[in-house]
């Protein structure tokens, strides 16, 4: 993405959620385009941040270890950034049932708190925001662009629905540049893989290589996958755009997958492995959203921005990564 290079060499750039699997991937790339990075994040053992994401790149980032609904932390750190991207958040949906406050303090309140420090004590700053394609719920039809109804079906899309309109809000009514990109089933290095709060595809991968069966419940459902790296492209173009501000795009992939032949490409590229079809558990049917995968093509042709790397070869990276490194991620 040579368009990209320089518009990021000497910015100060302030990445919330930055030790997680997406923040992280975002801090290497940026490292690479010279940007002056400091990275935040709670490091709670269930959020997904670990600080072996930027093993080799340690001397190149600063990092503060702070959770972001400290808003008098989060109004020190906003100031004299010229790009925030807003990556924290709190992504298990069944934590969001059983927890919901949490879950509303981190996706909604918090999300308030960062755009008050930014409106009051950086209002040029530009951010970018992670939102999630769970806020559609249900699709009424396939694939889902960005005019299809809001339903969520959980409190984590509810309180995430809440926390990207208070961005756009800002930008419309504020001035304060703001979009946000609605990212689907991301995967890739880095991602957490010791169980399924961040995504089921994970947990399956940390279960091959481990040379134990994984789970596929019901197998039929209908899904797409974003490798991290088109979807850092995502956010980076959004960032450089102008054309970005104040609007909500979708991130991910039309050609969907079943998850049973999703499985069935997981053994094959890693050479071994097995798997159990179950019914899906009824605690997790009641908020499961069926077949989904996601009309990109708004972004595509406002911001230039398409899907780059096939999902065989997203995965065999992955494999390769957890292969080598799967301790560091347990």
């Amino acid at each position: 993405m040579k368009q990209i290079n320089s518009p990021f060499q000497n910015k100060n750039i302030l990445i919330t959620g930055g030790l997680g699997f997406i923040g992280s991937n975002l801090a290497r790339k940026l490292v690479a385009l010279e940007a002056n990075l400091l990275l935040v994040d709670s490091l709670i053992p269930e959020y997904g941040g670990n600080l072996y994401n930027i093993a080799g790149i340690e001397d190149k980032v600063r990092v503060n270890i702070s959770d972001v609904r400290d808003e008098h932390s989060m109004r020190y750190l906003v100031q004299g950034q010229d790009y925030l991207f807003n990556l924290a958040g709190q992504t298990s949906h069944m934590d969001s049932m059983s927890d919901p406050y949490t879950d509303l303090e981190i996706n909604c309140r918090a999300q308030l708190s960062i755009l008050e420090a930014c409106r009051k004590y950086n209002p040029e700053i530009k951010v970018i925001f992670a939102s999630t394609r769970q806020i559609y719920g249900k699709p009424d039809y396939l694939p889902v662009d960005e005019k299809h109804l809001l339903r969520p079906v959980d409190v984590n899309g509810i309180n995430k629905m809440a926390g990207e309109w208070y961005h756009i809000l800002y930008n419309n009514v504020y001035g304060l540049q703001a979009c946000a990109l609605r990212l689907t089933n991301t995967y890739g290095p880095r991602m957490r893989v010791k169980d399924a709060r961040q995504t089921f595809l994970g947990l399956w991968i940390r279960l091959l290589i481990e040379s134990k069966p994984f789970e596929v419940w019901d197998g039929e459902q209908l899904r797409d996958f974003t490798y991290v790296d088109d979807a850092i492209d995502a956010l980076l173009l959004a960032a450089i755009k102008n054309e970005a501000n104040g609007m909500i795009f979708n991130v991910g992939e039309e050609k969907a997958i079943s998850l049973k032949t999703l499985a069935d490409l997981l053994i094959a590229l890693n050479g071994a492995g097995a798997y159990q079809i179950r019914t899906f558990p009824q605690d997790r049917k009641r908020i499961d959203v069926g077949d989904y995968y996601a009309d990109h093509r708004l972004i595509s042709n406002l911001l230039g921005w398409q899907p780059k790397t096939p999902l065989s070869e997203g995965l065999c990276q992955t494999l390769a990564f957890y292969h080598s490194h799967l301790q560091d991620y347990l």
